[in-house]
């Protein structure tokens, strides 16, 4: 299978990753088998977290009696140097002496980027992982394009991981040309926009069809992970029928689909709009029962204080009715605890 460059990096990659956010909501049995399925396939760059709970310490489960070589990328939340923990904590779960990328994760604030990059910040703690030799590249995750062209032209990292699919566009015009100006790596999350896109093939060829970039699609399921490589390695362009599909979810989700910029904040109430407006992909992916993480009720019950005063809508550059998408939304996840 043909390999590219991933930028100053100089690590060869396949061009489909693999991400683990859905390895959490399933057995460490079921976990580990499909790890194991992604790298056996030929998948060599594994994507995780801190923050994906038990993803890092399945990931580790199960390349312990691989050979197959692997490329792991994981990232952490913290903004000041204690970050360098973070890494021994990352090290430990993925049973590795080293781990060749490792990110700060979304940094989607131009005050949180300010302050990771200043004295004392998380910068700092992995560049002391990096000279340890604990670490080989650091990366930079966002999900606002307005920092992540500031981390670029600043030219600290050397890759960056952006949101892109069909129905989340901006990132080809505003991240990929700067990125191969500044010969940055580029991965992409969220290819299938959290869940959004139900079809695998349109949501695959479309990132695809876009060079010098890894898409890194999480799979819960062995029967997922091969579909995924399937498609990949048929390399076959859209299908009529499957440009279709694209025009008519970029249609009539036009109007529906939070692109996660950030605009329409400060809330007078403090709800965290963007995260309220993925609610659906989050309960996806973290389960919304009594086993879910603590956070996804807490962020229901705020957003039940909008006053649809009406603030956000015109902040919003989609022009999206966001007091409506977050009654929606709270009705969606009413809906599966009764």
């Amino acid at each position: 299978m043909d390999k590219i460059r991933l930028g100053r990096t100089n690590l060869h990659v396949t061009r489909l990753g693999w991400g683990s956010i859905p390895i959490q909501r399933v057995s460490e049995a079921e976990a580990v088998a499909v790890v194991k399925a992604v790298v056996e396939m030929g998948v060599d760059l594994l994507d995780t977290a801190r923050g994906y709970t038990t993803s890092e310490a399945r990931i580790g489960l199960a390349l312990k009696n691989l050979s197959h070589p692997v490329i792991l990328s994981s990232k952490s939340p913290v903004r000041t140097e204690k970050i360098y923990d973070e890494v021994r904590l990352s090290l430990k779960n993925l049973q590795v002496k080293k781990i060749p990328i490792y990110h700060l994760h979304n940094v989607s604030k131009m005050e949180e980027y300010e302050k990771v990059m200043g004295p004392g910040g998380a910068y700092e703690g992995l560049l002391k992982a990096r000279d340890e030799g604990l670490i080989d590249h650091l990366g930079f995750t966002s999900h606002n394009l307005d920092v992540m062209e500031r981390a670029l032209r600043d030219d600290h990292f050397a890759v960056v991981m952006a949101c892109y699919s069909f129905l989340e566009l901006d990132a080809a015009r505003r991240i990929f040309p700067l990125a191969r100006a500044k010969d940055v790596g580029v991965l992409l999350m969220k290819p299938f926009s959290g869940g959004v896109i139900e079809k695998a093939g349109p949501a695959l060829k479309y990132v695809l069809s876009t060079p010098d970039v890894v898409p890194i699609p999480g799979s819960e399921s062995v029967e997922k992970a091969r579909e995924n490589w399937r498609i990949f390695a048929e390399g076959a362009p859209l299908s009529a029928e499957e440009q279709t599909y694209i025009d008519t979810l970029q249609r009539e989700l036009r109007q529906q689909f939070c692109r996660r910029c950030d605009y329409c904040q400060p809330c007078s109430q403090e709800i965290n709009i963007q995260m309220l407006m993925g609610l659906k992909s989050i309960v996806k992916r973290f389960g919304s029962g009594a086993d879910a993480p603590a956070w996804i009720q807490a962020l229901a019950e705020k957003a039940r204080s909008c006053t649809e005063c009406g603030e956000c809508l015109p902040r919003c550059p989609y022009q999206l009715p966001i007091p409506e998408l977050i009654k929606k939304n709270l009705e969606f996840y009413d809906s599966l605890r009764k």
